[in-house]
């Protein structure tokens, strides 16, 4: 759709209000991006995206509604937005249309503290949903590092993990039913997901608006806890970690966090190992990577000879940092972090007490606003988290972490445990000559750890969602269920513009 096509912009425009549509630049501009670190190194390339032609802010579900039937009518494109924090392209209009941002749909419209239930529109920001469950004595226990910049209709639409998912359970977890807009521009309710039969949420949790533009969400909540219990653990190795995430899992324990870090990674998170590495060539890595070094040269070149720096890291002590939070009543706090230790003394584990547990609580949100400090340094950074059973965790781990590392720096944690596995997300940083050399890297860096992960059955998200980023690889992870995909696109979507070129997708521009 051209930037002047006055046809459909007069009629959204009747439909919303006219302050709410826009095709002014600055918004066409700021709705032509999400939080995937590609589109940095495409602008740092010279490449402008594709900007959408409007932007459009309902304010209730049917008004949605109005917007998607008009949208049908004109064959444009639609684009579901929430706050714009996804890291996987999944809100990047690639075909141009409409951006319809939903932050208007925020309030909730009724809570059952009974029935442990709450409604709530999609465009509410997480961090203001908890705040208010909190002051009622509820909390909904998802607690994604991007909180304070994202949507519960974005964390339905990515299938997204809350840090605290041990005890509490990922989105899907959490759903009771949804309200959706189709294609065809009808509203309609899901059934409960125990109303016995097929789970219709099921379609549209992790769907990133292809199927249905997600309006609200009935969510499940449980009381506060009362009591915390904080731990940090020094473990001889990466086995010995994972082996006390496993059996604590497995003998039924639900701790609201069991995070490990390997070697680098603890190092980056800091405990007793920057004593090791004072004033060396690895503290002077990781001050870069924290932004906190000089110029960024120093940075840079490391960066640039990634077997170099990931050979330097193999002299770092194999000693990691795991880390277990425990809550709910005081006794139950007690019992999990005292069999939690029990299964780490017999690994012979040191006990760090509570510091780098109540340290990493206190920051845990910190992550997301650390990247632009490399980026600004001249280099790249990303994350990609993969999942699988125990019995693979530690091969795909390697295996990933060998393949990456011909690319880019790599290091790793392990953390979201259940009885069955666990996801390992990885972070890679790099940096080359050129903006094109740059993205090239960045490119090989992600398709040699999807790639692995697919050889390996490894899960090749948990958490983050699909969108643009993992595309090329979803055909090989489902297999003949690509084919159901289109089936369900054709019956929900049967013009084809909800949010195009997504999930089963185009490969990344």
């Amino acid at each position: 759709m051209p930037p002047s096509a006055p046809p459909i912009v007069d009629a959204l425009r009747a439909c919303v209000g006219e302050r709410q549509v826009s095709t002014t630049p600055p918004d066409r501009v700021a709705y032509a991006r999400d939080l995937w670190p590609r589109s940095q190194l495409d602008r740092l390339a010279g490449e402008a995206p594709q900007r959408p032609a409007a932007v459009v802010w309902p304010a209730d579900a049917a008004q949605v509604a109005e917007v998607v039937a008009l949208c049908r009518q004109h064959r444009v494109p639609i684009v579901p937005f929430g706050a714009g924090s996804g890291v996987c392209g999944g809100t990047l209009p690639i075909h141009g249309g409409v951006v319809l941002d939903l932050k208007r749909l925020k309030a909730v419209r009724q809570l059952r503290p009974a029935d442990g239930i709450v409604e709530v529109e999609a465009g509410c920001v997480g961090e203001r949903l908890e705040r208010w469950l909190n002051r009622q004595g509820l909390s909904l226990g998802h607690f994604p590092s991007s909180i304070l910049c994202s949507t519960v209709g974005g964390w339905v639409a990515t299938r997204s993990a809350g840090q605290c998912s041990s005890r509490y359970g990922k989105i899907e977890d959490m759903v009771v039913d949804l309200e959706v807009v189709g294609g065809d521009g009808v509203v309609r309710r899901t059934p409960r997901a125990d109303a016995g039969g097929v789970d219709w949420n099921a379609i549209y949790v992790g769907s990133e608006g292809t199927l249905g533009v997600i309006t609200a969400a009935t969510l499940r909540v449980q009381r506060l806890p009362t009591a915390q219990a904080f731990r940090g653990w020094r473990v001889p190795n990466i086995e010995a970690g994972v082996e006390i995430m496993r059996r604590a899992m497995q003998a039924g324990l639900r701790p609201s966090v069991l995070r490990l870090y390997d070697p680098l990674d603890t190092l980056m998170v800091g405990s007793d190992g920057d004593r090791k590495a004072a004033k060396g060539p690895l503290h002077s890595l990781k001050q870069g990577l924290l932004g906190k070094g000089g110029s960024g040269r120093g940075l840079r070149w490391a960066l640039g000879h990634p077997r170099l720096s990931n050979g330097a890291v193999r002299l770092i002590p194999p000693g990691c940092l795991l880390l277990a939070v425990s809550e709910g009543s005081a006794a139950e706090a007690r019992a999990t972090d005292d069999a939690i230790a029990a299964i780490a003394r017999g690994v012979q584990a040191e006990d760090l007490g509570e510091g780098p547990a109540r340290a990493w609580l206190a920051h845990r949100y910190a992550v997301s606003f650390k990247q632009s400090r490399i980026y600004a340094a001249g280099a790249f950074v990303d994350t990609f988290e993969v999942a699988t059973t125990w019995g693979e965790v530690r091969g795909l781990y390697d295996a990933v972490k060998a393949a990456v590392g011909r690319h880019v720096l790599v290091m790793a944690h392990f953390s979201h445990a259940y009885p069955g596995g666990c996801s390992i997300y990885f972070t890679f940083a790099g940096a080359g000559p050129t903006p094109q050399v740059m993205r090239a890297r960045y490119d090989a860096a992600w398709q040699a750890g999807l790639d692995t992960a697919v050889t390996r059955g490894a899960a090749i998200a948990h958490h983050h969602g699909v969108g643009l980023s993992r595309g090329r690889h979803m055909g090989a992870a489902h297999g003949e269920a690509q084919r159901w995909f289109g089936a369900l696109k054709a019956t929900l979507d049967p013009d084809g513009i909800l949010n195009p070129g997504k999930v089963f997708s185009e490969a990344p521009p």
